[in-house]
């Protein structure tokens, strides 16, 4: 039998479901073998949002990781099944920490756990250097919050060589999350570029969880799914020669399919014949797929181009503040009545600030949801619409602000809650909320100016 070594997802974004990882790690148990689970949970925004809760004060690392890894930490260190994740964000020490705590929580064994560094460069020994190319990619007068470079898959595969069970990361290109075990596995060289092209074409395989088995997918009538509710999140099955097939869990929803598998493969690749990653230009222009039925996807023929000279890197800067509301109008004239308001919202606020209304409208019955056996609520069917009824149209009014003045954000959503008495009548279900904003941008950074690095963590008490 070929010696396979099998890789399962267990979140594709940092809102991914929270059990996702239970069947994955199953699967992977009752499979035995050699095994990897992965955890991909940083967007630009996330990251971003993560870096402004560690500056006041908060967690900088994935806020739900306890969740993720509880149902699955000590089957995991148990059955020698390695995990990889890069939610630890802006603070991949703190989670470190976080993950070394559960385990002792859950009587496990305590796991060796390496963290990769060197994706901040706020803190780069070459400060002085970076910061002029971070602001050259900012709007003029603006000083960066923020800067984290995309690293590569060396320090994940040096991590796991020197015995990690848990690798955690900050920035790192997301198929590096895959990468880097394969290669620790099968002892790839980093310079065979067409094996470390097959194990980046894995990584951005599983890198969106859930896509690649139906989700997202999914279109009611067009691409059928089945189950999504209890959506089976991918696992790959590669082999030494870099040849891999795609499956999911038994007994899950969703669906692994040569079509499933190609939108994956095409997503977010500006050119599919050069996908630029830190450890490879990936050309998938001449992949092959084999749809062997029973959720197998085979996939043959990654080929490699040498890696970019340099590395992106997301900056964050101050957005100032976001303030959005909203406000109902129904019955006869609704849209009017509620066009007339943003109106008035324009007139009073456009010369301050940036404004944007817009208005969604919903024709609905309203339906009792008491359920009088029991007192519980529960979900009733509305009856068909009457469409000569016009006292049925129900319109909400959106504004949304922008304002470097936290103050005239304030005002704005005060406006907004006048229209009560001072705009048209029936208005209704005022909401509101501000919140700061940060906003992202990209720069290449030269390889010789990024220093990444891998180091077991100990506990420092």
């Amino acid at each position: 039998m070929q010696n396979l070594f099998r890789i399962g997802c267990g979140a594709g974004f940092g809102g991914d479901r929270l059990d996702a990882a239970i069947p994955v790690v199953q699967s992977l148990i009752a499979s035995g073998g050699p095994s990897c689970l992965m955890f991909e949970t940083l967007a630009e925004r996330t990251l971003a949002l993560a870096q402004l809760a560690r500056a006041a004060g908060g967690v900088g690392y994935d806020q739900h990781l306890m969740q993720r890894l509880r149902p699955i930490l000590a089957d995991c260190l148990q059955h020698g099944i390695t995990i990889v994740g890069n939610f630890g964000a802006a603070d991949p020490r703190g989670a470190a920490q976080a993950i070394a705590a559960l385990a002792q929580e859950l009587g496990a064994r305590a796991p060796r756990i390496f963290v990769v560094t060197g994706d901040d460069l706020m803190v780069s020994p070459h400060r002085d250097k970076v910061v002029p190319i971070l602001r050259d990619s900012l709007p003029p007068n603006t000083a960066p919050l923020s800067a984290n470079t995309y690293l590569g898959a060396k320090e994940i595969h040096d991590a796991l060589l020197a015995g990690a069970d848990i690798v955690v990361t900050g920035r790192v290109a997301d198929p590096a999350l895959a990468l880097g075990p394969a290669a620790a596995h099968f002892g790839w060289s980093f310079d065979d570029l067409d094996l470390i092209a097959a194990g980046t074409m894995a990584g951005h395989l599983l890198e969106c969880g859930g896509q690649v088995t139906g989700g997202y997918f999914a279109d009611p009538g067009r691409k059928d799914v089945l189950g999504l509710a209890t959506l089976g999140f991918p696992i790959v099955e590669i082999s030494e020669d870099g040849s891999l097939v795609v499956t999911k869990p038994a007994n899950t929803g969703g669906c692994v399919t040569a079509a499933t598998v190609k939108e994956q493969l095409l997503y977010e690749i500006h050119d599919p014949a050069a996908y630029l990653t830190p450890d490879v230009v990936l050309d998938l222009s001449h992949v092959r797929l084999d749809d062997q039925g029973h959720d197998r996807v085979a996939l043959y023929g990654a080929r490699g181009k040498p890696r970019p000279a340099t590395l992106k890197a997301t900056v964050c800067y101050d957005g100032g503040f976001l303030g959005e509301g909203s406000i109902s109008y129904s019955g006869p004239n609704a849209e009017a009545r509620a066009r007339l308001a943003a109106d008035i919202l324009r007139d009073r606020l456009a010369n301050k600030m940036e404004v944007r209304t817009s208005l969604v409208s919903t024709q609905s019955d309203l339906v009792p949801l008491a359920n009088e056996d029991d007192g519980l609520q529960v979900a009733v069917s509305p009856p068909p619409f009457d469409k000569t009824v016009p006292s049925q149209r129900d319109v909400r009014l959106h504004i949304a602000v922008r304002s470097a003045d936290r103050m005239q954000v304030e005002h704005a959503m005060h406006e907004l809650g006048a229209l009560y008495t001072c705009g048209p009548g029936g208005g209704g279900g005022v909401r509101s909320s501000i919140r700061s904003r940060v906003y992202t941008s990209s720069a290449l950074i030269p390889r010789n100016l990024v220093q990444a690095a891998c180091f077991e963590w100990e506990d420092e008490k």
